[in-house]
């Protein structure tokens, strides 16, 4: 229980013992423009008072200096400046935005009255130059005769709400070009009506390019209301079950006329689940495979491959999508990571077609797995290793292997910051054992967290699975090491 201030006590009108208290009582206020504590007005004790005991950050600018008294919570905002800022005159007290000092005071002290919101100023609290952002309101203090005699400004900084939207609006807009450049078509619908909120320009492609967003996909696209489709959306919204169809048979209209047009897809549809654990969206991915069976010479060639193919490609896409919301945080953190797991699957199935699915050139498959890792700056990836090609399952897992790896390299690794390098090298041995090094230095201090996610699994369990070999990790001081070992039999496919 705080001890009662004596009467006599010319500080008594505080009220309060904190530090910023302690400051007030403590300082040698007759060689400022305020005199001696015995001499102030009580229009400017009373206002001492509540700022002192105010929670939030607050000082006072008194008198045309602007002598400086604040409290604990502002003494906080002032860095290393504090407690030399105390008591000083606002404009020498923060010599780099004396000029905007200089309007408050002006405002002020005419009885106006300054709001800003996310103001952006510079300032040296750490001593060097520092990019701040905060909400500021200043208003004037009246004296005994109604007149203003000082200033004060309620302060709340918003750097990191700032800088964190800041963030979010260029990895959304990432998101957004790497979802646009997708070669599946993917869409994703909302609430039980399925309301359109996403759509890809494949999707676009496939539906006569109808403008669909904030549509129910009955009212967007009338013909397929009849044709059960609805129905699998309705059963995966209920269920949270996934459904995945192959060359499920559509008929659709070129944009709202014409005649009706008959497609074959194969698609998934991923239920996304809320917060609380209900499903809120589902997520739709899958391929227009109408001109491959088409051809009817090579009908059931073609089928047979592409069955084999695309329940391997789904398989995948569906793994990625139900182990990712199964560790993600939030829908949007969920939608985040599955594109870019997708856009990582879809860039080796990109280097495999050119090849036409014979296999892989190695350093081509790594050089796509990395690109989205590379950035504008110095070239941070170094390669080396021979020639060699991997076969088509090899190819997937080792480039899902390397987007989980570059994943977290940028987040908290080597690329997270300008110096971090990442050095990838493959090697065959004389034992035909094929053997690959991911390798991070300059990045900062590496602690491991124990925590294994999606990512953390994929790479040391289902990889060396699939490829019948071994994989392990190492948390280094100066970078993470990660290795993987198998026979080139297993790598090349030619064990399965």
């Amino acid at each position: 229980m705080t001890p009662p201030v004596p009467a006599d006590d010319p500080f008594a009108f505080l009220g309060h013992t904190g530090p910023a208290a302690r400051l007030v009582r403590d300082f040698d206020w007759g060689r400022t423009p305020l005199g001696r504590v015995e001499t102030w007005p009580q229009s400017l004790k009373t206002a001492t008072a509540l700022l002192i005991q105010s929670p939030v950050p607050i000082v006072m600018l008194w008198g045309e200096e602007g002598v400086m008294i604040y409290n604990d919570a502002y003494s906080v905002f002032a860095g290393h400046r504090h407690p030399a800022l105390f008591g000083s005159n606002v404009r020498e007290g923060w010599p780099e935005v004396a000029d905007f000092s200089d309007n408050v005071m002006k405002v002020g002290l005419a009885g106006g009255t300054l709001a800003y919101q996310d103001q952006e100023l510079t300032l040296h609290r750490k001593g060097y130059p520092e990019q701040v952002w905060m909400n500021l309101d200043y208003s004037p203090v009246l004296d005994e005769s109604g007149k203003p005699a000082g200033v004060i400004a309620i302060v709340i900084e918003t750097t990191d709400r700032v800088l964190a939207e800041r963030r979010n609006r260029a990895e959304f807009q990432r998101l957004q070009a790497l979802f646009s450049q997708a070669p599946t078509f993917m869409t994703m619908v909302s609430g039980p009506e399925h309301v359109f909120t996403l759509v890809n320009p494949e999707y676009r492609k496939l539906i006569g390019g109808r403008d669909v967003i904030g549509l129910a996909v009955r009212d967007a696209l009338p013909e397929v209301a009849d044709q059960g489709f609805l129905d699998l959306l309705d059963h995966v919204y209920s269920s949270g079950e996934a459904v995945t169809r192959t060359a499920q048979r559509i008929l659709l209209r070129w944009r709202d006329q014409g005649p009706l047009e008959e497609r074959f897809l194969d698609f998934v549809y991923q239920p996304i689940r809320d917060e609380d654990g209900t499903v809120a969206h589902i997520f739709v991915q899958g391929s227009d495979v109408t001109e491959r069976v088409r051809a009817e010479n090579h009908q059931r060639l073609l089928i047979n491959e592409l069955n084999h193919r695309v329940k391997n490609s789904l398989a995948a896409v569906q793994s990625i999508v139900t182990q990712t919301l199964r560790h993600a945080t939030t829908p949007k953190d969920a939608a985040q990571a599955i594109t870019a797991r997708i856009m990582a699957l879809a860039g080796a199935h990109n280097v495999l077609t050119r090849e036409n699915w014979d296999g892989a050139d190695l350093r081509a498959l790594v050089e796509s797995a990395i690109h989205p890792f590379c950035g504008p700056g110095p070239d941070a990836f170094r390669l080396s290793g021979p020639d060699m090609r991997v076969g088509p399952y090899a190819a997937i897992s080792i480039a899902l292997a390397l987007h989980e790896l570059g994943t977290n390299a940028v987040k908290y690794g080597a690329l997270s910051v300008p110096a971090g390098r990442v050095r990838i090298g493959w090697s065959v041995g004389g034992d035909q054992l094929f053997r690959l090094d991911w390798t991070e230095a300059g990045g900062p201090p590496v602690v491991e967290s124990g925590r294994r996610g999606f990512g953390s699994r994929l790479i040391l369990q289902v990889l060396p699975d699939q490829l019948q070999g071994q994989a392990w990790i190492d948390y280094r001081p100066d970078g993470v090491a990660f290795t993987l070992t198998a026979s080139v039999e297993a790598v090349r496919d030619e064990a399965t």
